[in-house]
């Protein structure tokens, strides 16, 4: 469940961004939209996790483990190596209301970092069952505390970081599964 939780961690600092901007806006959402984000992404990772497992047999002896943790860690040094080159937040702008409309893209825009690296994590044998309920689980914790982030002036000193602890974050668990 470890390498689930680090896996959504690392998935959801853009999620934590979001709701930082939303904070600095003014902006807080109700529980049924955290509810739709956290699922839609959830969903989004989950299948994603599942594709990844159905590979890993395709591999012998552990190589499956073995390319899903380097291509882990690749992700990972690419997502640093891009923030280096164009240091820029990586979070979606905050959308213009809270209907399901908007909620449901919103959740998809924040998915396409999780169906990457979900289908890599899963091929290395992080649990579809622990991965997404450790996505859904950080999801609903991400949005709240983002706002609170942002009401003590804490979300613009992590904004330029959140990047690269991402990537950070995906290269140590592609390192877990490759020497672990």
């Amino acid at each position: 469940m470890g390498g689930g939780l680090l896996f959504a961690l690392s998935c959801n600092l853009d999620t934590l961004l979001l709701a930082g901007a939303y904070g600095l806006r003014g902006i807080s959402l109700s529980l049924q939209g955290r509810l739709i984000l956290a699922a839609v992404t959830t969903a989004v990772t989950a299948l994603s996790l599942f594709f990844g497992a159905m590979t890993e047999g395709l591999f012998q002896g552990g190589n499956g483990r073995i390319l899903g943790g380097a291509v882990l860690m690749g992700m990972g040094l690419w997502v640093i190596l891009d923030y280096l080159r164009h240091p820029a937040s990586g979070a979606p702008e905050p959308a213009g209301g809270d209907s399901l409309r908007a909620m449901v893209a919103l959740g998809a825009a924040l998915a396409v970092n999780n169906a990457g690296a979900g289908v890599c994590a899963g091929a290395v044998g992080v649990s579809v069952f622990w991965g997404s309920c450790a996505n859904f689980a950080v999801t609903l914790f991400c949005l709240p505390f983002g706002g609170f982030l942002a009401r003590h002036g804490w979300a613009r000193w992590l904004e330029p970081y959140a990047l690269p602890l991402s990537g950070g974050l995906l290269v140590l668990l592609g390192a877990l599964e490759l020497w672990g």
